[in-house]
């Protein structure tokens, strides 16, 4: 399952592939995702099945989930 180029999904793991690290209302603002944990889900998914990166999830002080890409 390979992502479609300049999607949401495309872009999102490129930027967390970058290094960097995503919540939810990050991606609303940067991406417009609106439904980020069923798009971590899918990128996730993909991801892991090639066995190239695996995604990580850390709780914030403010009870939010911070994503990245290791």
């Amino acid at each position: 399952m390979a992502f479609v180029a300049e999607s949401q999904a495309r872009r999102v793991t490129d930027y967390l592939s970058g290094g960097k690290t995503l919540t939810e209302s990050e991606a609303r603002s940067r991406f417009g995702v609106q439904n980020f944990r069923a798009l971590i889900s899918y990128i996730k998914d993909t991801v892991e099945a090639y066995g190239n990166h695996e995604i990580t999830a850390e709780p914030t002080a403010t009870s939010t989930t911070r994503y990245g890409v290791v």
